[in-house]
């Protein structure tokens, strides 16, 4: 069948001979990423646990009121919150604490237990954290737990 010739400002489409339209370049994936390039990853504010932790981190160091929390705890959570939040700096000055790594685990849909781990100076400290999802579809805090501080471990 021949095609018409190529008009004004019409081109003529080129193939190459190796090529069909059905095949793809060796260097596309099914997926269209490219090989040896890692899918994108979501920031890591998006990701509940990790927003919990920064959050729960900010109050236990006392850079955020313990009332900051209030709609997202639920049940002894926030009780919890209140009695883990220091009078003073738990911390030494210029060891800023930080959110090193965040996991989680979840035993069924609507819950995550996360747990991750704080740095501050050499120094690593634990925190464990429980989170719901309501009927809302946000998710809440449901329990707090963390490592002891600096000064109680060394009264220990």
């Amino acid at each position: 069948m021949d095609r018409p010739p190529p008009g004004p400002g019409r081109t003529a489409a080129r193939r190459s001979p190796a090529r069909s339209a059905t095949t793809r370049p060796a260097t596309a994936r099914r997926d269209g990423r490219r090989p040896g390039r890692s899918p994108a990853r979501r920031p890591r504010e998006t990701v509940p646990r990790y927003w919990f932790a920064d959050r729960l981190l900010a109050v236990l160091t006392g850079r955020r009121p313990v009332h900051s929390m209030l709609s997202h705890t639920v049940g002894d959570a926030y009780e919890q919150l209140v009695q883990l939040a220091p009078a003073d700096a738990p911390f030494l000055p210029g060891r800023e604490p930080e959110v090193r790594h965040c996991d989680e685990y979840a035993p069924r849909d609507g819950v995550i237990e996360a747990f991750a781990r704080i740095t501050s100076g050499e120094r690593v400290h634990a925190l464990a954290f429980r989170l719901e999802r309501g009927p809302d579809l946000r998710w809440r805090c449901a329990a707090v737990e963390a490592g002891r501080r600096p000064r109680e471990a060394a009264d220990a």
